[in-house]
């Protein structure tokens, strides 16, 4: 039995996070008990409190066509779990900065950063001691 579908991960989501309040889309007919349950066994914490919110689809109009649609409501479930207790998936990355020596023998920092879930990396090279600010440059590689 899947209750939970997705975290939702927005910047609001994110903000609540630090405070120990996890947001997830859960099924319609989820009871708060199974979604505390589901949460606690998925991530191993121990949750305090969920709250859930039924938010409505919307009402949408075609543009070329004058009609209206109505788009699938969801629900939405706030997890709060004990202090302390993290979920992983809610965590932001963070900047790594590494010093490269370079064949000349300057060296040069880098910062790393990663992307939610680790796929990408996306670093920014600055250039040499005393060089112009047109070296610097992004370079953007996959795993």
């Amino acid at each position: 039995m899947i209750v939970l579908k997705r975290p939702i991960i927005t910047e609001k989501s994110m903000k609540l996070a630090d405070r120990n309040l996890y947001t997830f889309e859960v099924e319609k007919w989820a009871t708060k008990d199974q979604i505390a349950k589901m949460v606690a066994e998925k991530f191993g914490v121990k949750v305090l409190k969920v709250k859930t919110i039924n938010v409505k689809g919307e009402t949408k109009s075609q543009r070329r066509i004058r009609k209206f649609y109505k788009t699938g409501g969801f629900k939405k479930a706030y997890v709060q779990v004990k202090k302390g207790d993290k979920i992983a998936l809610f965590e932001t990355p963070k900047e790594e900065e590494v010093t490269v020596t370079t064949a000349e023998g300057e060296s040069i920092k880098l910062k790393e950063k990663k992307d939610l879930l680790g796929r990408t990396k996306v670093r920014v090279e600055k250039g040499a001691v005393g060089a112009a600010p047109t070296t610097q440059r992004k370079v953007i590689t996959g795993k």
